[in-house]
């Protein structure tokens, strides 16, 4: 049996979740397998601290150059590449190794066989035992984020008998599909604010595009409304179990502590949960009649009207703008990027914004846009086979690195078919196709947006559930921002960034001025700082870092401190754990909007001290 524990973002305690629910099963007497699929940031193993016994670099073949003695600079590679990874520049072949996703078309179109190729390590993986629970994990490679699903099938490997738990990724996009897909049960962690409902939403979507029925539990009950629950009736959503909104368990996780091993009263509460659990997990699934349905409250423009298709297929890196850039980010979901980002917005009144966390995008929550331009985004391809036209050659099958060809039988006749979740997009399959049975169109991968918002213009978009976020998407947002910024002669804008190291953040990263890292005091949030900072040294961008929730650890904030001076990143400052924060969210408001609080008071110290960096830097 395995059990998938995600979320529609990060930091709504999925991580907390998984690592209680695994002790608490193993303590029942269940053999227990726990697999970390965050291999972007995870952070499992400081909480049960496994005893290693296994250590492996994830290596693959992939193409690296040309023998330049066999290449005839033809150019056929550079076209059949759907990453932009090949470019031929002044007659020479040039790779570019990040970007490419080891699909083969380049090999295979080569007439030549001047393609050199080489391996490529793309990872770590990491197994060991905590107590009775076997342990296994990754750490994806800094600017590897396109290998995610080929690390998280390696991590899957791993999968035994009894019960596994798989720690998922958050948001809705490939990373996430790759691991709750084949699992009994997916369990949504949310937390009852408007940033919690609103991606709750966009998880369920994926889950029932995915055939799964999923489960709720909600962390961090404290509720100010019936949204949630209203919610989940209406979806007929399961709410598997509440955990309460307690310092304690904040206090708790911020030293990497087990909750139901330090406190007895979590211990039942888990247990519950842990049988509720199991019990859903063997229910038939349900999910499969639901399939493919765009509920309510998903309905996209695309979906309803004659909207413009925008492609982003060619685009390598967003434009640079004229002013003055600043992107907040994290290492993790969670940290309050978002809010901090928003506050900025109300400090600055008048500033170029963009929402690039497209898989899961909040700020609109806070700033209200009112859109005055929206339409579809394509950032590559779909493929689909012509029953009619197919021989079941199988050479199609037989070169998809992705494994999205299978065979099937319908009305006694056989065919291959294309798994839309697991297809990457490369038109591989086309190439090799000698009788035309392959179908190509433009992926439609989400919706973009120009708006209006009470501190400025602002772009943004939504990602499909389910859908690629190679950073296409957020790259075309950025592009959108500067043109804004230009229009309106504004100096200065602001990204609110992706969360994690993978490519959609490496989008939001790259060529930006300053970056503000959000953080907070605990075990997960400093090991996940040092791994996005890895990622700002990687692209040489000036950096502050700023410690939320500061005094719910002193500690671990001292730490922060102390990395930060060793590491020549600006201490931007702290801001304490103030839980006007979350009800200036439920009133759609900064918290600079909100009130004088002690939050409030700190936001705009830390937006002085960011502007005085910038001022130095001109």
């Amino acid at each position: 049996m395995s059990i998938a524990i995600s979320s529609g973002k990060g930091g709504t305690g999925k991580t907390f979740v998984s690592t209680n629910i695994a002790v608490t099963l193993a303590s029942m007497g269940n053999q227990v397998q726990y697999l970390d699929c965050d291999v972007e940031e995870p952070n499992g193993h400081l909480f049960l601290k496994p005893v290693l016994d296994a250590e492996d670099d994830i290596m693959i073949e992939s193409p690296s150059g040309v023998d330049e003695a066999a290449c005839t600079l033809c150019g056929k590679c550079v076209k059949a590449c759907r990453y932009n990874a090949i470019a031929l520049v002044n007659k020479k072949i040039l790779f570019f190794q990040k970007l490419c996703h080891v699909c083969g078309a380049c090999t295979f179109v080569c007439p030549n066989n001047a393609i050199k190729l080489s391996q490529r390590k793309i990872g770590e993986l990491k197994k060991g035992k905590s107590g009775a629970i076997d342990v296994t994990y990754a750490l994806l490679e800094t600017g590897e984020g396109g290998m995610s699903p080929r690390l998280i099938r390696k991590v899957k490997e791993n999968t035994g008998g009894g019960i596994t738990i798989l720690d998922s990724p958050p948001s809705t996009s490939c990373p996430v599909v790759e691991t709750v897909k084949d699992a009994d049960l997916c369990v949504l962690v949310t937390d009852p604010t408007p940033f919690g409902i609103n991606d709750l939403k966009l998880a369920v979507d994926m889950c029932r595009q995915l055939g799964k029925e999923p489960a709720v539990l909600v962390n961090r009950a404290q509720y100010t409304n019936n949204d949630l629950a209203e919610y989940c009736k209406i979806e007929e959503l399961e709410i598997i179990g509440e955990i309460p909104d307690e310092r304690s368990i904040a206090e708790c996780y911020s030293t990497g502590d087990i909750a139901v091993l330090r406190f007895p009263e979590y211990r039942k509460l888990f247990e519950e949960i842990a049988i509720r659990m199991i019990a859903r997990a063997r229910e038939p699934r349900a999910g499969e009649l639901r399939t493919g349905i765009r509920r309510r409250h998903e309905q996209d423009a695309c979906a309803q009207g004659d909207f413009p298709i925008e492609s982003g297929t060619n685009m390598k890196a967003p434009p640079s703008g004229n002013g003055t850039e600043v992107v907040v980010i994290s290492g993790k979901g969670g940290t309050g990027k978002t809010s901090l980002t928003a506050a900025f917005c109300a400090l600055e009144k008048n500033i170029a914004i963009s929402d690039c966390d497209v898989d899961a995008a909040d700020l609109h929550l806070i700033l209200k846009p009112k859109i005055l331009e929206r339409g579809g985004f394509s950032g590559g391809i779909t493929a689909s086979i012509d029953p009619d036209k197919c021989n079941v050659c199988g050479l199609c099958h037989e070169y998809c690195r992705f494994g999205a060809i299978e065979y099937v039988s319908r009305n006694n006749i056989e065919y291959c078919e294309i798994n839309q979740t697991a297809c990457d997009g490369c038109g591989l399959c086309d190439l090799v196709c000698a009788r035309g049975a392959v179908l190509l169109s433009p992926a439609i991968n989400g919706e973009w947006f120009v708006s209006h918002t009470r501190f400025g213009p602002m772009s943004h978009a939504k990602l499909r559930p389910a859908e690629d976020n190679s950073g296409k998407l957020v790259s075309f947002i950025r592009k959108k921002k500067n043109e804004l910024a230009e229009a309106e002669k504004l100096e200065r804008s602001i990204i609110d960034g992706s969360p994690g190291t993978g490519c959609p953040v490496i989008a939001s990263l790259s060529g930006t001025n300053y970056a503000v890292v959000v953080t907070e005091p605990t075990v997960s949030g400093v090991h996940d700082l040092k791994r996005i900072l890895d990622v700002v040294d990687f692209f040489h961008i000036r950096a502050g870092v700023v410690v939320n929730k500061h005094d719910v650890n002193t500690e671990k904030t001292k730490e922060i401190k102390e990395l930060s001076a060793a590491r020549n990143i600006d201490f931007l400052g702290v801001i304490p754990y103030d839980t006007s924060v979350t009800f200036a969210q439920m009133k759609g408001l900064s918290v600079v909007e909100y009130g004088d609080g002690i939050a409030a008071k700190a936001v705009r110290e830390i937006w002085g001290a960011v502007k005085r960096v910038l001022s130095c830097k001109q």
